[in-house]
């Protein structure tokens, strides 16, 4: 049996010019009893047959936007194998089928039934198959095929990111590209003309133009001016089918922002300025400020002021917040001196761009005037800063040493008066300002003086000047010339003539404009002139030389040499000193070894020899001292671990009786009846423990006479045995120290009748006990007894 040949698809359109040409294909497929791929059955080995294939179309066309009533036709589908006998029947399947696309079963014949839009969905893929009628088997396989929605020019170019808005510098030159504009289509860009746009301009086509294909917007002038407008609006218009008649469009509006440039200099709004100030301001004080406007904006309106004329009194600053100039005071203005000033200030741009210096100079000019106003002034001194007087040491008390002036600087010329503090050494006059000597001077006690002179308004005197005056006092010739100090020399005995003993200079407290100059004589008189002579060195000072030989210091020891020192005047002052001569005895070299006649002076200097055996014997003694402190200290240490090593028991009297019998808080009576224990002895042939404090016992009770006398016998033995044993434990004692110690024991013995005091251990009241016996333990306790056993004694005496 033959096997069925292969369908073939096959489409057609209503229109054929809208749809392209149609193209088939034949094949031919080999049959046989078995299917080989390529379409190849074969049957048997060497059986081989040639089928025709039959026409295959996979694609349609349905034009978008269909606005007719009837479904459009799409195509047809139809295989070879359909006889037109009605058993085939044909469906599809896949994107839109049943619902938008719909098969005739019998025919094969595709139709839309709905309006398709391409710019939503530009084409739809299905499935056909052909079955047979009865069986619904397949007669062929599925065939995929594709259904284009094919565009019209039904879409508008649209402006997604407007409105927009750029920005262009102000005088910009013509070209300047400002911003870039674009308009998108959703129609087929593949298909016609119908996605082409372009770009116009509706509105500010005068200011800008757009570029038709690009959408960049530039500018169109040149003399855009911020300060006459400073935004424009523009409407551009977006064309699709590429301007052609019959196209879409759309628009958006573009905002151009025009950015500022330092084109505009800096102007004054008024070109003069009048302020006043007081003659007294302070300098530092503002007198005005002015300010120039600049029609720029932001950095370009920065400026600097500056003074062109008039800079000697006044100064300018800028202030950076308000851009204002402030002119301000440099130096003291006086109304007397200059009543207004004239000051020139200037306003400079501090950004000057250069593109623009052709347009102007950017600086402008305004005139401040300062009227200065007159008030009150204190006098003032003439000259200002103080002045310097001299007079002579020796003037007379009364002597005018200068005048001080002042004046009042004000119109009126009030009259002044002068004061200082008072002062012993000098006087002012009140009307004409003259200082006066009011006490003799010395000037080798003082120098200068300073003085306060103080002048005020003769009418108002809070109207004051304080000037400093500084006097000097002129040196005159009143002090003699002296010995810089007590001279003292010494000469040999075997001296030679002319030999020079000593070199004096001489002091003078004077001071001479023209310098010192003194002279120095021997009196003719003087005693030592015949063994001395005197050398005139001529530097104001002078040496003394010997005159002849042989001196004996046996003879005489001492001599003192007087010498007149005179100074140069005027007037000439003199006065005597007198040089110290000792005569000593020397070795051969000239060194002096003794200067009396008793006694030899040993020389100063110490041989290296001497020096080190000396330090040598400084070192040993130290070493001696370092032991003995070292040994002592060692001995010290031993000491004290021996005495750390002694322990036994110390005995500590305490011999304080408090204050009476009445006296309750003296002594904490606590201890009374506190037990203390005494350390066990080591020793074997110790005798039985003794742990608690021993107590007063009364060997015999106290027998009461008739006549109320008492009498007692105490037995000692009991006191004996107990130091007894207190030795033997101290000698058998390993740890009691090998020398003499002196040990002391309390010891009352046992069985004492009197009982315990203390209400603690009490067990019944006080009216159940019989205190009689307090009577009995003598006169300390005679008035505890007469608390607690009153009248006993009396009944049984009774």
């Amino acid at each position: 049996e033959e096997s069925v040949p292969v369908s073939a698809l096959k489409a057609c359109s209503s229109i054929p010019s809208l749809l392209g040409l149609l193209c088939c294909c034949s094949s031919e497929a080999s049959r046989t009893s078995g299917t080989v791929p390529g379409g190849i059955k074969q049957e048997g080995a060497s059986s081989l047959e040639r089928v025709k294939r039959g026409w295959v179309w996979n694609q349609f066309f349905v034009v978008e936007e269909y606005t007719g009533t009837e479904p459009l036709y799409v195509g047809k589908i139809h295989t070879d194998s359909d006889e037109g006998k009605g058993n085939i029947k044909y469906t599809i399947s896949g994107e839109g089928a049943g619902s938008i696309f719909i098969i005739d079963k019998q025919s094969g014949d595709i139709h839309a039934t709905e309006r398709l839009d391409r710019e939503e969905k530009s084409f739809y893929t299905l499935r056909a198959q052909a079955r047979d009628l009865l069986t619904n088997d397949l007669l062929e396989p599925e065939s995929e095929f594709v259904i284009k929605v094919q565009d019209i020019n039904d879409s508008e170019p649209q402006f997604l990111e407007g409105p927009y808005i750029g920005s262009v510098a102000e005088l910009s030159p013509i070209g300047t590209s400002v911003m870039k504009v674009t308009a998108s289509d959703a129609d087929d860009p593949t298909y016609g003309s119908s996605a082409r746009v372009v770009y116009s301009v509706l509105d500010g086509e005068r200011f800008f133009t757009v570029d038709k294909h690009t959408g960049i917007i530039m500018t169109a002038v040149a003399d855009l001016d911020r300060e006459t407008q400073d935004r424009y609006e523009l409407v551009v218009k977006a064309t699709d089918m590429a301007g052609q008649m019959g196209g879409l469009s759309g628009s958006t509006t573009v905002t151009i922002v025009i950015t500022d440039v330092n084109d505009n200099p800096p102007r004054f709004t008024q070109k003069m300025n009048q302020f006043s100030v007081s003659e007294g301001a302070a300098v530092g004080t503002p007198v005005g400020r002015v300010i120039a406007t600049d029609a720029d904006m932001g950095e370009n309106t920065d400026m600097s002021y500056l003074i062109k004329d008039g800079g000697e009194l006044f100064k300018v600053t800028t202030d950076l917040e308000t851009q204002e100039a402030v002119v301000s005071i440099k130096k003291p203005l006086d109304f007397e001196s200059k009543q207004t000033h004239n000051v020139v200030v200037e306003a400079v741009n501090k950004h000057v761009d250069p593109r623009f210096v052709d347009l102007g100079s950017f600086r402008d000019q305004t005139i401040v005037r300062v009227s200065v106003s007159d008030i009150d002034e204190p006098p003032i001194f003439q000259p200002a800063d103080g002045t310097i007087m001299e007079v002579q040491e020796d003037a007379k008390v009364g002597s005018v040493v200068g005048i001080v002036t002042a004046r009042d600087p004000d119109v009126t010329n009030k009259p002044v008066r002068y004061e200082r503090d008072q002062d012993l050494i000098f006087h002012i006059d009140p009307d004409s300002g003259a200082i006066t000597l009011g006490k003799v001077l010395d000037r080798e006690t003082a120098g200068w003086h300073n003085i306060t002179v103080k002048a005020v308004e003769a009418d108002n005197h809070s109207m004051a000047t304080y000037s400093e005056v500084s006097i000097r006092i002129l040196d005159v010739n009143d002090n003699p010339p002296e010995l810089a100090k007590p001279y003292e020399a010494s000469i040999c005995e075997d001296s030679k003539p002319g030999q020079l003993i000593h070199t004096i200079s001489v002091v003078d407290r004077d001071e001479p404009q023209t310098g010192h100059r003194f002279f120095f004589t021997l009196p003719p008189e003087a005693v030592g002139s015949r063994h001395f002579t005197l050398w005139d060195v001529k530097d104001n000072t002078a040496g003394i030389r010997t005159q002849r030989s042989g001196f004996n210091r046996h003879e005489q020891n001492v001599y003192f040499l007087p010498i007149l020192v005179v100074d140069s005047g005027p007037p000439s002052l003199s006065s005597t000193g007198t040089l110290t001569i000792h005569v000593c005895g020397c070795d051969k070299e000239g060194t002096i070894q003794s200067c009396n006649a008793t006694a030899y002076v040993m020389s100063a200097a110490l041989s290296p020899g001497a020096l080190i055996a000396l330090l040598v014997c400084m070192l040993i003694l130290i070493v001696l001292v370092l032991l003995i402190l070292t040994l002592k200290r060692h001995r010290k240490g031993q000491r004290m671990a021996e005495d750390e090593e002694d322990m036994r028991d110390n005995v500590i009297k305490y011999n304080d009786e408090g204050g009476g019998e009445q006296d309750t808080e003296a002594y904490d009576m606590s201890a009374l009846r506190n037990l203390y224990d005494f350390p066990e002895a080591k020793t074997c042939d110790s005798g039985p423990d003794i742990r608690s404090l021993p107590q007063w016992i009364q060997a015999n009770r106290v027998n009461v006479s008739s006549d109320g006398a008492t009498a007692a016998a105490t037995d000692f033995s009991l006191f004996k045995g107990y130091i007894r044993k207190k030795v033997e434990q101290a000698d058998a004692d390993l740890t009691v120290p090998p020398y003499d110690s002196f040990q002391t024991y309390a010891f009352e013995g046992t069985s004492s009748p009197a009982l315990s005091l203390s209400s603690i251990h009490t067990l019944s009241n006080t009216s159940e006990q019989d205190f009689s016996y307090l009577h009995d333990w003598g006169p300390r306790f005679r008035q505890l007894a007469g608390y607690y056993a009153p009248g006993n004694r009396e009944e049984e005496a009774s």
